[in-house]
């Protein structure tokens, strides 16, 4: 099981049961859309985000991103980190059938991808002494522009076939598309990754 700094926020219960298996953390629940009138856990996670960072979590569906972008407006941007999720279709075991988008949630992910989307998202692991490797200059809107991937005809058409290719969730904006290249990749590598399939 790897140890892991930062504290990591997810939807619900079963979401924490899953992750609880695969990681050694503090792991807090949500409760779903009910953060939203949550002034004492909102107050709560602003301390914890002060003190040891936090990790969002969440499904990849479109109620996951309504509560990922409620945090992001809500909490600090620089003590949180953006864990994303593949789009897997499916359905959990306990439920009789799929969501709404038929997607599977944190509940319904592999360990492997779990640990895979909070590296991504650069969790601390406290069980390893990775160095940093520099990674250049950011990547800006202005690259995505350039790029083809906003501003264009065919940009939007561009930007799922991306997501898809990379393993992200389909429902990520042109900025989240931004923040989680730039945790993943330099420019250069995801001008070399467009060159060789440039849709």
């Amino acid at each position: 099981m790897r140890r892991i700094k930062e504290v990591i926020v997810v939807e619900g219960r079963y979401d924490k049961n899953t992750l609880s298996q695969v990681v050694d953390a503090t792991i807090i629940t949500l409760g779903g859309f009910a953060v939203f009138n949550d002034r004492e856990k909102l107050a709560f996670l602003r301390r914890l985000a002060e003190k040891q960072g936090l990790i969002v979590l969440t499904d990849s569906d479109g109620a996951g991103f309504v509560i990922r972008n409620y945090l992001k407006g809500a909490l600090p941007p620089d003590q949180i980190k953006q864990a994303y999720i593949p789009d897997v279709l499916g359905k959990e075991r306990r439920k009789c059938r799929p969501g709404r988008e038929g997607k599977l949630g944190v509940e319904g992910m592999r360990p492997e991808a779990l640990l895979e989307a909070l590296r991504r998202a650069g969790a601390t692991f406290l069980d390893e002494s990775a160095a940093e490797t520099p990674r250049g200059e950011p990547l800006t809107k202005a690259d995505l522009f350039t790029l083809g991937l906003t501003g264009g005809r065919d940009s939007a058409a561009r930007r799922q076939a991306l997501l898809r290719r990379l393993d992200l969730p389909e429902h990520l904006t042109a900025n989240g598309l931004l923040e989680a290249l730039n945790l993943l990749y330099s420019r250069e590598e995801l001008e070399a990754l467009l060159a060789e399939d440039p849709r």
